[in-house]
């Protein structure tokens, strides 16, 4: 499993549309618009990094309005849940 983050930045007027766009996609965990250099920031879970270059530079460079990506690719995930676990009586 390929865990990564994309950061975009996207025309004002199709922020909303975009975003709702990205989300419906089944690769797609989570979408945040939020402030700074950033417009939109994606969280994307895909089997191999083949489906991710599918992703981004073949879906997603398809769609106006996006006007810069820059792909985060995650070498581990640590969750609070993990956290926790590993901190816990007895385990």
């Amino acid at each position: 499993m390929v865990n990564a983050v994309i950061l975009l930045q996207i025309e004002r007027t199709r922020i909303r549309e975009l975003a709702e766009t990205l989300a419906s996609y089944p690769e797609v965990s989570e979408v945040y618009s939020v402030a700074g250099k950033y417009d939109l920031v994606l969280v994307a879970r895909v089997h191999a990094n083949e489906d991710l270059a599918d992703l981004v530079t073949g879906r997603m460079a398809a769609l106006p309005g996006i006007t810069h990506t820059e792909t985060l690719i995650a070498f581990r995930a640590y969750s609070r849940r993990d956290l926790e676990g590993g901190f816990s009586i007895g385990g």
